[in-house]
């Protein structure tokens, strides 16, 4: 009798601990497939690749200039904001071009470095920008991104996705993959020792 409720509870911890680990198995595979059509996208449409060094020539605050809060905004929720553009030099090919924040910075505005993200206080906005073009003055040299193949001539000061935020982002479904399949994979050995056990 002992022996039956001891087979039975084997089971059950047995069909739980697959459960488990084929819920982590098909959690992780959700998780790559909502990484790959978000994150991966972004990093191979980016041209910017290259890392090198750029200068800093002139950093200007120019007139005020309108930018919608969001992709896909009304007129009423733009809101007008400082206008900074840097220009460098670029020191693989030494010519003179504009910095922009990251790629999404380009495609708002392509005539500022910096597009804030939302307007709280116009001041505080006008004054993080102004924090901005002085640290551009007072830091002359930095490391910067440029498109090798030439199709963009400006470059960038950070890209949204990195090769190591990539990574990073397929660190957490990949352990989560691995620890379900070796749950699995114990669980079947255990059932293997046990049918043969019970057969010898």
């Amino acid at each position: 009798m002992l022996g039956k409720k001891l087979v039975t509870a084997q089971k059950r911890g047995e069909t739980r601990a697959l459960c488990l680990g084929l819920g982590m198995v098909a959690c992780s595979m959700m998780m790559y497939f909502f990484i790959g059509i978000t994150i991966v996208p972004f990093y191979t449409k980016s041209v910017w690749t290259t890392e090198t060094v750029c200068k800093v020539l002139k950093a200007n605050i120019k007139d005020k200039v309108f930018c919608p809060k969001s992709k896909g905004s009304e007129d009423e929720e733009i809101f007008p904001y400082p206008c900074l553009q840097v220009w460098v030099n670029l020191t693989a090919s030494g010519q003179e071009v504009m910095l922009y924040q990251t790629e999404d910075t380009l495609e708002r505005n392509p005539k500022c470095s910096y597009v804030p993200d939302k307007l709280e206080n116009s001041k505080e906005v006008k004054a993080r920008i102004e924090t901005i073009a002085s640290n551009f003055k007072k830091y002359q040299t930095f490391p910067c991104y440029y498109d090798p193949g030439g199709t963009q001539t400006n470059v960038i000061l950070s890209r949204l996705y990195p090769a190591k935020g990539l990574l990073f982002a397929f660190l957490w479904p990949t352990l989560m993959f691995t620890g379900g399949c070796l749950i699995i994979v114990l669980v079947k050995i255990s059932q293997y020792v046990s049918v043969l056990s019970a057969w010898q």
